[in-house]
This record gives C-alpha cells, sequence and structure tokens, in this order.
C-alpha cells in the first residue's frame, strides 16, 4: 500500500445507473455528512452515464452531469475516480476502465467476468500509473471479502478459500431440498422473484460463481486471475432424486467454489455441486445468501456470511471501496505487486 496525497474533494464519475448504480447514488446522497466524518473528505458525484437518460428512476440524477459515452469519463480532467457498472466482459466497460487507469484516475468496478478474464493487464496498468482497482463489490456482494483476505489476514499463510459464491444455485438447492421438487420448477420460481436471470445459464452452470473464485484464487495467493485453469460445473444436471440421496446420508447439496494449494504448492481451484455434512457452515446457508470459508495460518480458520447480491449489499461494497481510495489507501489489485514479479 501506499498513500495517495489528499485532496479537500473526491470527484467521482459513475457508469450503469442500474439496480446498484442506483443503490450508490442514494447513498452517497443520503449519507453524505457520514462520509464526511469517515473519510475526512467530501465525496462528490458529478458526472454520470447510462444506456437512457430518460429512463424512470427512483433517484434524482438531475445535479449531475450526463453523458451518454461512458468512455468519456475517462478524459474527464475534473474527476479523480471512475465507478464502473456497466457489466460484460468487454465492450464499453472494458473501455473504460482502461481509459481510467491509463488517465491515472482510480477505478471501482464490480465486474467479476472483466476481472477474472483481463485482471492480469489491468492490474499491471493501475500499478504502473499508481492509482487503484478496487473491487470488493465484484465477489461477494455485501461480505468484505476482499478486505479480510487482503487486510484482516495479511498476517496469514492463507492455504484454502471455500465457499458459496452463487446466491441463485443456493436458493435453488436449497428449495428443492425443503420441498422435494424438481429443478425446472424451483428455477422458474427463481426467475419470478428475481433471483435468476432469463437465460440463467451463466448462473446455473456456474459461470458466475467461477469468476468469483477465479478473483478469490488470485487474491489470497498473490497471484492473477487464470480463468481458463478452473475446473467448473454447474447445478444444471441436479433432480429431486439427488437431493433426497443426500438427505438420506445426513447431507444437502451446495455448489461450492475451491481454490488451494496442493502438496507441492500449485494453486488448483475447482467448482462444483457436494455433498455437504449437515455439520458443515455450508449447510445452514439457505436461500441466496453466500459464504466464505478461509483456513489460515495462524489465524485457523474462519466463516463469512451475508448477502451476497442486491441493490444495498453490492452499493455498500462499492463505497466501502470508495472509502478506501478516500483516506488515501491504494492497495495492489491481487495482494502483491505485478511489476515485480
Amino acid at each position: 500500500m501506499y498513500t495517495a496525497a489528499p485532496l479537500n474533494s473526491l470527484k467521482i464519475g459513475l457508469a450503469g445507473l442500474g439496480t446498484v448504480g442506483c443503490g450508490v447514488v442514494e447513498i452517497l446522497q443520503n449519507h453524505k455528512s457520514l462520509l464526511v466524518q469517515r473519510t475526512g473528505r467530501t465525496l462528490e458525484l458529478v458526472a454520470v452515464s447510462a444506456r437512457n437518460q430518460d429512463k424512470s428512476r427512483n433517484v434524482d440524477i438531475s445535479a449531475y452531469d450526463w453523458t451518454d459515452d461512458p468512455v468519456s469519463l475517462a478524459h474527464n480532467p475534473d474527476l479523480d475516480i471512475v465507478i464502473e457498472l456497466i457489466g460484460g466482459e468487454s465492450g464499453p466497460a472494458k473501455n473504460l476502465i482502461e481509459a481510467a487507469l491509463t488517465n491515472r484516475k482510480h477505478v471501482i468496478t464490480a465486474n467479476k467476468a472483466l476481472l477474472a478474464h483481463h485482471g492480469a493487464s489491468l492490474a499491471k496498468l493501475a500499478e504502473e500509473n499508481a492509482v487503484a482497482l478496487a473491487y470488493e463489490a465484484a465477489i461477494c456482494g455485501g461480505i468484505p471479502i476482499v478486505k479480510t483476505i487482503r487486510e484482516g489476514l495479511s498476517a496469514n499463510n492463507i492455504t484454502e478459500i471455500s465457499g458459496i459464491l452463487n446466491g441463485t444455485c443456493n436458493y435453488i438447492l436449497s428449495v428443492m431440498e425443503e420441498t422435494g421438487r424438481a429443478f425446472e420448477d424451483v428455477l422458474a420460481e427463481a426467475q419470478a422473484k428475481g433471483y435468476a436471470e432469463t437465460p440463467p445459464d451463466l448462473d446455473i452452470d456456474g459461470i458466475d460463481a467461477a469468476h468469483k473464485l477465479c478473483l478469490l484464487a488470485a487474491l489470497g495467493f498473490g497471484g492473477t486471475p487464470d480463468f481458463a485453469s478452473l475446473s467448473v460445473t454447474g447445478i444444471r444436471h441436479i433432480t429431486a432424486r439427488d437431493v433426497q440421496q443426500a438427505k438420506s446420508e445426513n447431507k444437502c447439496i451446495r455448489l461450492i467454489g475451491k481454490t488451494y494449494l496442493n502438496p507441492e504448492g500449485e494453486v488448483k481451484s475447482i467448482l462444483t455441486p457436494e455433498y455437504v455434512p449437515l455439520s458443515s457452515p455450508f449447510a445452514a446457508i439457505k436461500g441466496p445468501q453466500n459464504a466464505v470459508r478461509i483456513v489460515a495460518a495462524p489465524v485457523g480458520e474462519i466463516v463469512l456470511t451475508g448477502a451476497g447480491a442486491g441493490r444495498g449489499p453490492t452499493a455498500s461494497a462499492v463505497i466501502a471501496d470508495l472509502v478506501d481510495i478516500a483516506r488515501g489507501h491504494i492497495f495492489p489489485v491481487f495482494g502483491k505487486s505485478q511489476t515485480n514479479r
């Protein structure tokens, strides 16, 4: 970590005004005095960008400069930081982040897919320009897992990180467990309740959780994201009979992502449905919740649980990164310097 020069006001540009983006705006508007108390400076949203300026939103954005082109935020000389909430592993999101880092603007993103596929090059670009690339919101929503690993466990040797990393899959599996209903039936319910997208492939095929696991592996073991190395199996094939079989063995099925050091000291990462003993902390995780278990020395084993997605939890994680930057705390993106490899 190095300490950035303090400024009286931190001026912010926000790209993406969906559910999470509007949640970020709401926090900046409603918690302004609290954030000043906690950072010693004003966090001022200056400019915003989204696909449709006229879309009805539950926050007032009339006071902010509007731009149709999100990449233009990276070239705005008035901005110190850019928040990217567009999504997608390429296109405007990638162009915006690359341009912002090149122009020495701090970046906060919730874009797990982009970081899983391009994190290595973006981390190097951030370090070369001495700016932050922060992504607490990209992994487990309201669970402060990045801060826990990067700071809380900085004195520890981590040997394993595992967890329930996708709320959609956990909702489907836990409802199947409780009701005995078929996968397709519970998936339709999850979509109706807004827990699953249409189409749901990224969730039920494990891709969303694998993106998060990829980032946890890089952060926990000081590497860079290597999505191609992951072994990924989703829950599409899980049947009511499978769930019943698990119950007969006093177990349940959970989609578990695990990254660990093998005996040769190599990092291995796998995401697959597992039969979990009812005594496991993962068995108690129901509905669209997330949980992460870390094994490290000397601390031992710790488990963090909480909301893995949604407006409030994810926006809270974005603001947590913003507070770090406002305090002048700029960390290596994946825990270790990229330029000294």
